[in-house]
Order: C-alpha cells, then sequence, then structure tokens
C-alpha cells in the first residue's frame, strides 16, 4: 500500500479553480490547457465543488447539454469528498475505490484548496515501476 504522504504529491501543483458561473466549454478548455480531468469549484476561498471530465461526458455530452451554455453549478459535483495533506496516499486510495471516483480534492483544515490526487497520481511511481517490469519481460521473451 503507497505509504507516500497526500502533501508530497500535490506539492508543486497547479491548482485549477474557478466560480461556479463558469460555462461547462469555458471549464473544459481550461481543464485541456493544464492537462488536468478536474476543476475545483470555490466560493469564498473554500471548496463548494468538483467538475471532471467524467461529468461533462455523463452530465453534459450524454445529457444533451449545450456546453456553451450550461453551467458548472448545474452539473457539478457538490460538497465533494475530501481528504487533508497528512493522510497517506493509500488513504486516497480507498476513498476513491469505494467512492467510484478518479478525483478527490485536497483541503487545508479550512476547506481551502491545495491540490487534487487522481488515480493516475495514485499510480505515479507504481506504475512507472510496473511499465519496467513489463518491458523487462519483453526483453526476456524476445531473447527466449
Amino acid at each position: 500500500m503507497p505509504m507516500r504522504k497526500i502533501g508530497d504529491v500535490v506539492k508543486g501543483q497547479k491548482i485549477l479553480t474557478t466560480d461556479e458561473d463558469m460555462t461547462v466549454l469555458e471549464a473544459s478548455r481550461r481543464m485541456t490547457d493544464l492537462r488536468v480531468g478536474s476543476i475545483m469549484i470555490v466560493e469564498d476561498g473554500r471548496l463548494h465543488g468538483i467538475f471532471t471530465e467524467r461529468d461533462a461526458l455523463v452530465r453534459v455530452i450524454a445529457s444533451g447539454r449545450d456546453p456553451c451554455r450550461t453551467k458548472l453549478s448545474e452539473v457539478m459535483t457538490r460538497d465533494p469528498q475530501t481528504i487533508s495533506p497528512d493522510k497517506p496516499l493509500g488513504h486516497a486510495m480507498h476513498l476513491m475505490y469505494d467512492g467510484g471516483f478518479r478525483h478527490v480534492p485536497v483541503v487545508d483544515g479550512n476547506g481551502r484548496p491545495m491540490g487534487m490526487i487522481s488515480a493516475r497520481d495514485a499510480l505515479g511511481p507504481e506504475m512507472v515501476a510496473f511499465e519496467e517490469e513489463l518491458e523487462q519481460r519483453e526483453l526476456i521473451t524476445e531473447l527466449l
């Protein structure tokens, strides 16, 4: 089980936030520009909601909504589960698995966003090790 602290994983991370009046189209463009899968919606500096690429697909496109006119307030997940930076990464992985989601906002004790843990972040070093193992297996197979 990964024991890295959440705070170490999000250290130096660019935080993408907005208010709930932004359109889905604009939020999706900002997410694309920063190559992230979610945006945090804040109100008075505190986390209020989250909008993810899955929300864009399910709640907007598949529902026939117009992303140019649909506000995040209409399709975001309000008051999402969060995690504090002092928790181990394994805790975030459990939250994502149990909750069926791929993003967990990291907030301080006052509910202010500090970063975002995604399934991809959680697998960072572990995924690199896995890919190296696959490459080694391919080399062995070629030699045999």
